[in-house]
C-alpha cells in the first residue's frame, strides 16, 4: 500500500503525461499517482507503469467529482491532489511526508512557483512566451511549442488569503510578519492547484464538494474547511512545485468550462456556508479565521464588525474575477500593457535602442483574454520604476542577492523593474537583452538608454547588479523635473573582511530623476560615444562636472535616505576602490568620512552581509 496517492483530475491536458513524469522522475517514496481523464483521453498518451492507475470518463463529470472518483481508488494515509500541468521538486514527496507526519489536522501545500512550460519558434528564431497558439508576431510565420519546462525563479508564492468577496488572492504581506517566517508556515487560504492533506481527513471534511459546482473556488474550500474544523493549512518551505497558469483564453484557456456563473454560484454557496457560519462540522467562526490572519487583504474593520455579529450581508451585484491567476508584482502604473513579445538587436521605430526584449507576461495576472494585460491603477503622484542594468559576468550568489532585494522592494512598494542585460535574464516586468555586446562602458549605456525607453514610469531609480537598495532608497520623490538627484547615503562593504567605509559620493548607482530628462541626456551620451569612443573625462554621473559641453543641460542635487546602499566592493568591481583618505589627492571630497568593521545603520552587522553574500 502506498503512503501517498497523487490525484490528477484531468480534461483536455496538453501535459498530463509530461506532468506524470515528471512526478515520476522525483519521487522518492512509496508513492503513486492516480489520474482522472475526464471526457477525453490523453494525448499524448500516458505509458504503462506500475505506479500509476488511468480512470476514463466518456463524459466529463467536473474537477471535484473526478478528483472524488480518484480518491476512492486510494488506500494511502495521505491523498495530494495537483493539476495536469506541473512540475515537482526532486524528491518533494518525502519532504512533504516527513514535514507532515504526526499533524494529521493539517493540509499542507509546497512553496509554488511559476512554470515555463514552452515558449512559441518560429523558423527565423523569434519566441513568444507560452500563451495561445498563433503565427509569430514578428515575421508572420508559423510557430511550432518548444518544450522548455523549467520552474521560474521568481515569484515564490508561500502565503495566500481571500478577501470579502470571497475571492482568492496572493497575500503577500504574511510572509513579511514575523508569523510568516520559518521553514514551515501558517497560510490563511490555498491557490488550489497542488494540496495535500490525510485521506481520512480528505473524507470527512468533505473538501471536494460536489455542490459548489464542477469547478471554482476549490482553494478556499479546502483551506477554510481545515481551518474552520480546528485544523491548520500550512506552507512547507522545505520544497516546491511549479504550476502553469492558463489564462489568456484561446487554445491557452481553462480545461473546463467556466461561465461568470458557474463562479457566481460556488461563491454564493460559499458565502452560505462560511459567512453564515452554517457549516455543521465547524468548530470555529469565520471571524476566527480572518482575525488570525489581520489585517488581511481586501477586508475593512467594518467587515470584521459584521461578521463577528453574523450581520453581514453582500451585495446583489459583484465582480466576477477569473478562476485562475498567476502570483504577479504588484506593479502600480497607469495602463501599462504587457505583451511577450520578441524584437530583433537592432534600432526600433525612431531611433529607439530595441535589443531583444521579453515582456514578463508570466509575472502578472492575467484576465480571460486573448491578450494579456497588466492592471491598470492610478496613484496619487507621479508614478516610480527602476531600471536594472547588468553585464551578466557577477558572481551570481553577489547577483541573487541584490536581485532578490529588489524583487522584494518591487513587490512592497508597487515599483516596476526594466532590466537590460547582455544576456536573457527573467528579471523585472521587461527584459531587454544585447546578446551581440561585448562587456564595457559603451554597452553599459546603451543599455541604460535601452531601459529608459522601455520603462513607462516618470521617475527612474537607477540599480546596479552589486548594490544593495534600501527600501528607504525608493521612498524619495524628486521635486524638480529637470534636476538630476544622487543619493549620498551609500556604504562601501568590502567583501574580504566586511570592513565598510562612508562618505559622500555621487555614484550612478545612486541616480534618480524623471524619465524625460534622463532620457534625453542618456541618448545624448551615447551617440557621443558611438562617434568619439568614451573617455574618462566624460566619466559616468551626469551633471556632476562641466567637462563635456552638452546640448541639453540639467540641474543637479543631492539627498540621503533614512537609511543607507551598500555598495559591494568584491574581486570583480569595474571600478577600484580606495580605502584609506590618503589615497584620495582630494581631500575636499572626503566629507562625512566613517569607517566600521561592525555595522552598517539600517543592515546590521557587516560580517552577516558578507557571509550572506559570499
Amino acid at each position: 500500500m502506498a503512503d501517498l496517492s497523487i490525484l490528477i483530475p484531468a480534461r483536455n491536458e496538453m501535459f498530463l503525461t509530461r506532468t506524470i513524469e515528471d512526478i515520476l522522475e522525483n519521487i522518492e517514496g512509496d508513492t503513486e499517482i492516480i489520474a482522472v481523464l475526464d471526457g477525453s483521453w490523453a494525448d499524448p498518451p500516458i505509458p504503462q507503469h506500475e505506479r500509476v492507475t488511468v480512470i476514463y470518463n466518456p463524459q466529463s463529470i467536473g474537477q471535484r467529482a473526478a478528483t472524488n472518483q480518484a480518491a476512492k481508488l486510494s488506500k494511502a494515509k495521505y491523498v495530494m491532489k495537483c493539476d495536469a500541468h506541473c512540475a515537482f521538486d526532486k524528491g518533494f514527496d518525502i519532504k512533504m511526508l516527513e514535514a507532515i507526519k504526526g499533524h494529521d489536522n493539517w493540509t499542507m501545500v509546497p512553496i509554488m512557483k511559476n512554470l515555463h512550460a514552452f515558449d512559441w519558434v518560429c523558423p527565423d528564431g523569434h519566441r513568444r512566451y507560452q500563451g495561445p497558439s498563433g503565427p509569430c508576431k514578428e515575421c508572420g510565420k508559423e510557430t511550432v511549442r518548444d518544450i522548455l519546462w523549467q520552474p521560474k525563479r521568481s515569484p515564490n508564492s508561500v502565503s495566500y488569503c481571500f478577501d470579502s468577496t470571497p475571492h482568492f488572492q496572493y497575500f503577500g504581506d504574511w510572509a513579511k510578519r514575523p508569523e510568516g517566517q520559518g521553514e514551515i508556515t501558517e497560510t490563511m487560504s490555498l491557490q488550489g492547484s497542488c494540496w495535500m492533506l490525510t485521506r481520512d481527513k480528505y473524507w470527512e471534511l468533505g473538501v471536494c464538494d460536489e455542490n459548489f459546482g464542477g469547478w471554482g473556488s476549490q482553494g478556499i474550500e479546502v483551506a477554510v474547511k481545515t481551518w474552520l474544523s480546528g485544523g491548520s493549512v500550512m506552507v512547507n518551505k522545505k520544497t516546491w512545485y511549479a504550476h502553469m497558469f492558463r489564462t489568456q483564453g484561446g487554445d491557452f484557456g481553462f480545461p473546463y468550462p467556466i461561465s461568470g456563473k458557474d463562479q457566481e454560484k460556488a461563491k454564493s454557496y460559499a458565502r452560505d456556508l462560511f459567512f453564515n457560519n452554517n457549516w455543521p462540522k465547524q468548530v470555529r467562526p469565520l471571524s476566527w479565521l480572518v482575525e488570525r490572519f489581520w489585517p488581511v487583504k481586501g477586508w475593512t474593520e467594518e467587515d470584521l464588525k459584521k461578521l463577528k455579529a453574523n450581520t453581514f450581508r453582500f451585495s446583489n451585484k459583484t465582480d466576477v474575477k477569473p478562476a485562475e491567476s498567476e502570483p504577479q508584482y504588484e506593479v502600480k502604473s497607469r495602463s501599462v500593457r504587457i505583451l511577450a513579445d520578441w524584437y530583433r538587436d537592432e534600432p526600433g521605430e525612431n531611433g529607439t535602442i530595441q535589443g531583444i526584449v521579453y515582456d514578463a507576461a508570466d509575472q502578472v495576472g492575467m484576465p480571460e483574454a486573448t491578450e494579456p494585460v497588466a492592471s491598470s491603477i492610478e496613484n496619487d503622484g507621479p508614478t516610480k520604476g527602476l531600471i536594472y542594468y547588468s553585464d551578466c559576468t557577477l558572481d551570481e550568489k553577489i547577483a541573487t542577492t541584490v536581485r532578490d532585494q529588489l524583487l522584494s522592494i518591487s513587490q512592497e512598494k508597487g515599483i516596476p523593474i526594466v532590466s537590460a542585460t547582455l544576456k536573457k535574464m527573467d528579471f523585472g516586468v521587461k527584459n531587454i537583452h544585447f546578446p551581440s555586446l561585448k562587456k564595457g562602458y559603451p554597452a553599459m549605456f546603451k543599455q541604460i538608454v535601452a531601459a529608459l525607453e522601455h520603462s513607462t514610469a516618470q521617475i527612474i531609480f537607477f540599480c546596479e547588479h552589486d548594490v544593495l537598495y534600501h527600501p528607504t532608497h525608493f521612498d524619495f520623490t524628486p521635486p524638480d523635473k529637470n534636476t538630476f538627484y544622487y543619493n549620498q547615503n551609500v556604504w562601501f562593504l568590502r567583501t574580504t573582511d566586511g570592513h565598510a567605509l562612508h562618505y559622500d559620493v555621487n555614484q550612478l548607482s545612486g541616480l534618480a530623476g524623471y524619465r524625460e530628462a534622463l532620457l534625453t541626456h542618456f541618448r545624448e551620451r551615447y551617440e557621443k560615444i558611438e562617434k568619439e569612443g568614451f573617455s574618462r573625462r566624460m566619466g559616468f554621473e551626469p551633471m556632476t562636472h562641466n567637462r563635456i559641453n552638452w546640448k541639453n543641460v540639467f540641474k543637479m542635487e543631492t539627498w540621503k535616505s533614512l537609511y543607507p546602499n551598500i555598495d559591494i566592493r568584491h574581486a570583480g568591481n569595474v571600478t577600484g576602490q580606495r580605502w584609506k583618505k590618503g589615497e584620495f589627492r582630494n581631500q575636499n571630497l572626503l566629507k562625512g568620512w566613517i569607517e566600521s568593521d561592525s555595522e552598517i545603520p539600517g543592515w546590521g552587522n557587516t560580517i552577516k552581509l558578507i557571509k550572506n553574500i559570499n
